[in-house]
């Protein structure tokens, strides 16, 4: 009988208040009529002979669950269906309906929809990706050529230069997708690197009607510019010159240039609606496509209620790598999400690059500053009054004096012109867009804007294209700022400027983990180390509409071919290109295998030699900051020893977190026996390449000062020298005690599997002495295996969770 295997008890509860609430929400008192989007997943085999296909079928569902035809759209109650990543279809109907539904034959899960968000040069350099001489990854991986990376986003803007097909071979005949055409996107849109394009609106329009045609587009033409910077960054073109507005000047690459692209527009004004996600996931699948890259988030839910989980597992299932960002909810822990197993869940940190933009205050202080705003600069020399709208009392520059809160903010319709024009106004940052606080201040009359953290920003900053002359300080600097500003009087007025010092390369320490970028631990299996790594996402140069403002809102005319954005959704593609790489470079490889690869081959040290930050605090990170590390392909390509992971050993794993056979269904599409996968371990037994462990402590403080559990793991020896012998070698996590059984794995040839046991033994508190309710205590170490040759490091994380009482 395996050691017990706990959850942490807080952890434990907010899943539980987050299933309650899907239940609350979906079939509450007062909701019975309200028609929502729902995700059906059926047993494809159980139709009925009666019904000529599968659209028959599902239709006379809906029908006999709803009663009635009444109120169906044209064409049907069928939003989307779907037969490559899982067997169903959406549809719109009560939540009454839904529950009727669940309870018929051949249907495995129905799923309440919802609404995700986008998770918003230097990088293939600072990844050790050069072109000449081509670096071993891209040289051996023929620059990722004919693999194709699906981007499953706001579309693509495919006239950008980063997308041309020069010197490209024929499309893959083993594609199958579509070009699909629409305004702004002719059939011609697509060539040989841009191989694919569909749109997916139909879940979104029945949620929000129909869309309005002056405002998007009905085709995969971008308008937003979200997908074509990250399409450019998995996969774009060498283009030389690359800048924005002066800043980054340099040749633009993406990871695997020769890489094919498809594109998936997903996301509407109104948001990234599952239905049409799952659409693009089946659709990938059918089409033949080799990575999938998703920089959109939203709320963590168990895997059978989590449409992105599902989708993601039946392209696993396929063999295909899915990488998806971890969230820009940092730096707070738990914020974490796409935390399945089966996908890469990606971080981001920053590079060795800066835009200084520094502030200069008449009493001679100097804050340091962010910015790539490249228009007319302020006066040189001339200090300009400085005014914080959030200001009590007259000083302030609020439009009413009840409104200092929006004012502080810099929010539409806030500032009084009369008590900001030409002034440099400070505004906190928070509610609105960075950029949008610029605009308010520019259309009130200031000058230039100082935006300005709040504690819970920490030191974290972003360097944003604004349509004024403006910066961003940290926490600490926007409080001697404010501070100046309040002890400044009529007679002696606050005073400063904004100093722009360009581009700065070998900036030290890089990287850092990004304040934004989401941390663990995991919120819906703590067993499993989320995010497994970080990539480049902080002021990343990428390719840009032609039609859009750098800064993203509508009053932006400027217009530029490449832009700096910032967020987890830039340090996704990063992976996914890589991963294309690798597979490239190794086509029998899984996507447990291309993921182990990245993993256990990254890098915890920045290049001051020290351990990783955290940039919102400037600490040293942890696991649940960085995950494994920083992604290192060049280490990846040759990792020695891998980590994989079968369909099969999902299901056991879901079997191990008490999922029912249904739930476990409703993902997998498989028939699941748990009896033998709960007697051989606990869910951290997953083959995963980072090992986590949670205890709960003793109640009282006075028992159990010491807890047990065990991992069991197999590496696949891919060294590529047949002999190989590597030996263990353990950073035990502080108050903690970690053997390996057997210390050694002796390898005759290649692909050959062995497997150890590592135990762990962790203290709590000293008898008598107790954690406070609800309180955590994480330690950190590592397991590293080596044959001289090869490094294998996996995270050890262990938390000691205290009772809530």
């Amino acid at each position: 009988m395996p050691p017990p295997h706990y959850y942490p008890v807080l952890l434990l509860l907010l899943v539980l208040a987050a299933v309650a609430g899907v239940s609350a929400r979906d079939g509450g008192g007062g909701g019975e009529g309200l028609e929502r989007t729902y995700i059906v997943r059926v047993d494809a085999d159980a139709k009925p002979s009666v019904y000529p296909t599968h659209a028959h079928w599902y239709e006379a569902a809906v029908l006999a669950a709803a009663g009635n035809g009444a109120g169906w759209p044209e064409g049907g109650p069928l939003i989307h269906t779907y037969s490559a990543a899982f067997h169903g279809f959406s549809a719109r109907m009560t939540p009454a309906a839904a529950e009727a539904l669940a309870s018929t034959p051949g249907v495995a899960a129905v799923v309440p929809e919802r609404v995700r968000q986008l998770a918003t040069t230097r990088s293939p350099r600072f990844l050790g990706l050069l072109s000449s001489p081509p670096s071993a990854l891209l040289a051996d991986s023929d620059f990722g050529a004919d693999l194709v990376i699906a981007i499953v986003d706001t579309g693509i803007s495919p006239a950008h230069r980063s997308f041309h097909d020069r010197g490209l071979g024929p499309v893959p005949s083993r594609w199958r997708g579509v070009c699909a055409s629409g305004p702004g996107f002719p059939p011609s849109a697509c060539n040989r690197k841009l191989v694919g394009a569909r749109f997916f609106s139909k879940g979104y329009e029945a949620t929000s009607g129909r869309m309005n045609e002056t405002a998007e587009v009905r085709s995969p033409l971008d308008t937003d510019g979200h997908g074509t910077h990250t399409a450019s960054i998995a996969a774009g073109r060498y283009v030389f010159p690359a800048s924005t507005l002066g800043y980054a000047r340099g040749v633009a690459a993406g990871m695997a240039p020769k890489a094919r692209l498809a594109a998936y527009k997903v996301c509407w004004v109104g948001g990234c609606f599952d239905s049409d996600i799952l659409a693009a996931f089946d659709a990938a699948v059918a089409d033949g496509v080799d990575v999938v890259s998703l920089s959109v988030g939203g709320v963590v839910v168990p895997y059978y209620l989590d449409a992105i989980a599902i989708g993601a597992f039946g392209a696993t299932e396929a063999g295909i790598v899915v990488s998806a960002s971890a969230g820009n909810g940092g730096p707070g822990g738990l914020t974490v999400t796409n935390v399945a197993p089966w996908m890469a869940t990606v971080g981001a940190g920053s590079m060795d690059r800066a835009f200084p933009a520094n502030v200069r205050l008449g009493d001679g202080q100097v804050l340091d500053g962010v910015s790539v705003y490249g228009g007319p600069a302020l006066e040189s020399g001339k200090m300009y009054e400085l005014v914080y709208a959030g200001a009590s009392g007259g000083g302030g520059g609020a439009s009413s004096a009840s409104d200092g809160y929006s004012a502080s903010m810099c929010l539409d319709g806030s500032l009084d012109p009369a008590a900001v024009h030409g002034k440099i106004v400070v505004c906190d940052r928070g509610v609105n867009s960075r950029a949008a606080k610029g605009d308010v201040v520019r259309r009130a009359g200031g000058v230039g804007m100082v935006l300005a953290n709040g504690a819970f920003d920490g030191e974290g900053l972003v360097a944003d294209c604004h349509v004024l002359p403006a910066t961003a300080v940290g926490a600490a600097a926007g409080d001697r700022l404010r501070k100046y500003i309040a002890s400044s009087t009529k007679q002696r007025p606050a005073t400063g400027t904004i100093l722009f010092e360009g581009t700065h390369l070998g900036v030290h320490p890089a990287p850092v983990v990004a304040a934004f970028s989401a941390r663990g631990p995991n919120p819906q299996s703590p067993e499993i180390l989320k995010p497994d790594l970080i990539a480049p996402g902080l002021n990343i140069l990428a390719a840009w509409p032609s039609g859009v403002g750098p800064a993203g809102i509508p009053s932006d005319i400027r217009r530029t071919e490449f832009n700096i954005l910032s967020g987890t959704s830039m340090a996704c593609p990063h992976v996914s290109g890589l991963a294309a790489l690798l597979k490239a470079a190794h086509p029998t490889w899984s996507p447990a295998a291309i993921k182990s690869a990245l993993m256990t081959t990254a890098y915890v040290r920045d290049n001051s030699n020290g351990t990783m930050v955290d940039e919102s605090t400037g600490a040293v990170a942890g696991a649940f900051d960085f995950g494994a590390g920083h992604v290192d392909p060049m280490r990846a390509m040759d990792p020695g020893l891998v980590y994989d992971i079968t369909p099969g050993d999902y299901v056991n794993f879901l079997c191990n977190l008490n999922y029912t056979e249904q739930n476990i269904h409703a993902v997998t599409r498989r028939q699941a026996d748990c009896r033998g996968a709960r007697r051989a371990g606990h869910a951290g037994n997953l083959n995963y390449p980072s090992l986590s462990a949670t205890f709960v402590a003793a109640a009282d403080g006075a028992r159990a000062t010491t807890m047990r559990t065990h991992f069991i793991r197999t590496v696949t020896n891919v060294g590529g020298g047949g002999r190989a012998v590597y030996r263990a070698s353990v950073a035990a996590p502080e108050g903690c005690n970690v053997t390996v059984q057997p210390r050694q794995l002796a390898f005759r040839r290649d692909g050959q599997r062995l497997s150890f046991t590592m135990r762990v033994e962790a203290a709590v508190a000293a008898p008598g002495k107790r954690m406070e309710p609800g309180s955590s205590q994480v330690r950190s170490g590592a397991l590293t295996w080596s044959d001289g040759r090869h490094v294998v490091r996996s995270p050890i994380v262990v938390t000691v969770q205290a009772p809530l009482q």
